[in-house]
């Protein structure tokens, strides 16, 4: 008996965890697709006409709001990428520095102390004309100096763009720094005896060495773009209009504003075909990377 329960405690243990992903996880993404199907407003409704099963996705995809978050979720996205790039230059430029590594590494790693909102609001302050850097360089003696992104449709998401990489400059920099660190060190020294120079070094050694970096950054900034709504809120509350809106903004504003369930239900179902169509094959590709090299390590 004792035997067998030395067998069954760790699965018995593990219930509690399984359970609740059952319930608050698939249950409630079944539940979300599920309404996406009916008329439901503020309150569900379960029946399901046969024949308008698809009318949420219809009204979705005709919506003109709709269209603008799914075009600045693609220039989110590109955007954002850039904290990966600057992070890894920032990594390199500290790892190959060691003295005040240390100091650097707190200074870039501290907006990550801060809150997406309370970045929104700080960059909302810089971003005002009367506050800001725009009146900063108009005491300098730059009067024609412009710098009152928020308020113009056409330049509001590159602002979000710009707090966003801020504030995770320093999380991607930790993630390359870490990978650099793993590198061997003989590598590094080989190259040095062999001439091998700087850029030639990085783009056709260090990098390649890296992938596994590379994607595990890719995947993780995918997915805070594609939930991207604090910052939004805080900086413009998806204005000017909609200019500034994204998928996730959108979703709760069906919500919260319209109270239409099925509606928002149909926005969030397409935010999580998104999620999936980006986070698996990343994942897939991850899988893969550390297969082979687990089997070239044997």
């Amino acid at each position: 008996m004792a035997f067998r329960w030395s067998r069954l405690s760790p699965q018995l243990a593990l219930v509690p965890a399984v359970t609740v992903t059952l319930v608050a996880f698939a249950g409630a993404i079944g539940w979300t697709i599920y309404m996406s199907f009916t008329r439901s407003r503020r309150f569900p409704e379960y029946a399901i006409d046969p024949e308008l099963w698809w009318r949420q996705y219809e009204r979705l995809f005709a919506n003109a709001a709709w269209a603008t978050s799914l075009k600045n979720l693609v220039i989110l996205a590109i955007g954002s990428a850039l904290a990966i790039v600057f992070g890894f230059v920032l990594a390199a430029m500290i790892e190959k520095e060691k003295r005040g590594e240390g100091f650097f590494r707190t200074i870039f790693l501290y907006p990550l102390a801060v809150s997406l909102i309370v970045t929104g609001i700080v960059w909302r302050w810089m971003f005002n004309p009367s506050l800001g850097i725009e009146n900063f360089l108009h005491g300098l003696g730059w009067e024609s100096a412009g710098f009152n992104w928020l308020a113009d449709p056409a330049t509001a998401i590159y602002g979000i763009i710009l707090a966003s990489i801020w504030h995770g400059l320093g999380f991607y920099m930790a993630l390359m720094l870490a990978g650099l660190k793993s590198i061997n060190p003989e590598i590094w020294s080989a190259a040095k005896l062999d001439g091998v120079s700087f850029w030639r070094l990085y783009v056709e050694i260090i990098i390649p060495m890296m992938k596994f970096t590379f994607l595990t950054c890719a995947i993780l900034l995918s997915l805070g773009v594609v939930k991207t709504y604090d910052i939004v809120l805080a900086m413009t509350n998806g204005g000017p209009g909609t200019s500034t809106w994204t998928p996730a903004y959108f979703t709760i504003n069906a919500y919260s504003t319209r109270s239409n369930i099925g509606y928002a239900s149909a926005a969030a179902v397409i935010m999580l075909l998104i999620t999936a169509a980006i986070f698996l094959p990343l994942v897939l590709l991850t899988a893969w990377q550390a297969s082979r090299r687990e089997a070239t390590a044997r």
